[in-house]
């Protein structure tokens, strides 16, 4: 919770939403404050309330009431001002904090949530590669998917996307360890994830972790909690945590 003070040029703010609350002037009967936002944010925009509720409409039903709680709060809050009551009017401004750092936060877990994770999923067995793409699909991942290490480096080679690709080690043609190899070595792909999803553990291959080598290894039988949660922080998990 932050608590406001009544000196002058004391500012809080809410750099996701573009919004900072200024206290501007303080006296013995008043607290002058400011409320900068942008127009894009409705909290603070009386108009864009006033038209049947269109602004509203385009947010959700949560969004929507700790915007309505913050404006209510602000106010009323001008309005103790305006009678003297400072002491009321600070404890109302800090309902309106209290409220813009839910929508804060709201927003940070909002856009967490809504990236659309891109992986590519390198398995011979085709049974078990489609069972989980249809399980990280649901999660919301986009999905594609190559049956050995040289439909993998065609697709990568042919432009095609992946935030992580992962990569199990015996399969023909251009197994794992292979695979790896050819894409660490390739400049365009600096900085892509690759992870092991296999019964084999990369250290029996003489397989490091880190930048040249595999970012986490994830054993058979799968864990796909500890999987998902891996590619959605982007973390380099220890295989001795799978």
């Amino acid at each position: 919770m932050l608590v406001l003070t009544r000196r002058p040029n004391e500012r809080v703010v809410f750099p996701s939403l573009g919004i900072t609350i200024h206290i501007l002037k303080s006296t013995k009967g008043a607290v002058r404050v400011g409320i900068e936002a942008p127009l894009k944010v409705p909290v603070l925009r009386e108009e864009l309330f006033s038209e049947s509720g269109e602004a509203a409409r385009k947010i959700d039903h949560g969004l929507a009431n700790a915007l309505s709680k913050a404006t209510l709060a602000v106010h009323l809050a001008q309005k103790q001002i305006d009678a003297g009551r400072t002491a009321d009017a600070e404890a109302t401004l800090k309902i309106a904090i209290a409220s813009l750092e839910d929508i804060e936060e709201s927003r940070r877990y909002t856009t967490r949530a809504s990236r659309r994770l891109r992986a590519l999923i390198v398995e011979d067995d085709a049974n078990e590669r489609a069972l989980l793409a249809g399980l990280l699909s649901m999660n919301g991942c986009e999905c594609n998917q190559a049956s050995d290490g040289e439909d993998a480096l065609t697709y990568l080679e042919a432009g095609g996307q992946a935030d992580v690709v992962l990569l199990d080690m015996a399969m023909p043609r251009c197994d794992g360890p292979a695979t790896l190899r050819r894409i660490r070595a390739d400049e365009r792909y600096r900085g892509l994830k690759v992870f092991s999803v296999s019964s084999t553990s990369p250290r029996e291959l003489g397989i490091a972790e880190g930048p040249e080598g595999f970012d986490a290894w994830f054993p058979k039988p799968l864990n796909p909690r500890r999987l998902w949660d891996a590619m959605q922080e982007g973390l380099c998990t220890p295989s001795s945590t799978n």
